[in-house]
């Protein structure tokens, strides 16, 4: 099975680089120049040319891609990677994974994730609360101390304010 690491994003420059979202924490060793990786949607396999960081954002240019008109055309494109033995962590989570899980303070549901941000210090969860609003949920042990994939739900741990639509 095939595993979202990256999805790419705006153009950088004129020359095919793009700035790309990272759905890994391990991007070092999973986006390695010269490494092949599939696509989604399927616009054939992508070979990386060079991975550099440029402030908090990681940027990638791809042999496949000469320019920026190109690089245009394939923005939003998911990067992949084959799922290897070492993901089997039982402390770390796809990101696909947490999308649609229903996410409950103690017995009470209180909404349904719909969205994640990875981010540099920690991720985000897009909470939409039952009430219809969308709340963003850091996604740290204090907050979030229990994901369970195979029940389809999350335990929050809210601090006071979080969860409130105002």
């Amino acid at each position: 099975m095939d595993t979202v690491i990256a999805r790419l994003g705006k153009p950088h420059g004129i020359r095919g680089e793009f700035t790309v979202e990272v759905r890994t924490d391990r991007p070092e060793e999973r986006l390695v120049p010269g490494m092949t990786f599939a696509t989604d949607p399927d616009i054939g396999e992508l070979t990386l040319k060079s991975a550099r960081w440029h402030r908090d954002r990681l940027l990638l240019t791809f042999d496949e891609v000469a320019d920026r008109t190109r690089a245009e055309e394939i923005r939003n494109t998911l990067i992949l990677s084959p799922q290897d033995d070492e993901d089997d962590d039982a402390e770390a989570w796809y990101l696909d994974d947490l999308i649609g899980l229903a996410a409950f303070v103690g017995e009470t549901q209180v909404g349904e994730v719909v969205d994640v941000t990875n981010g540099t210090a920690q991720d985000l969860l897009h909470l939409r609360h039952v009430d219809g609003h969308e709340v963003l949920v850091p996604f740290v042990a204090a907050i979030v101390p229990d994901v369970d994939i195979e029940a389809g739900r999350i335990m929050l741990t809210p601090p006071a304010g979080l969860l409130d639509t105002e």
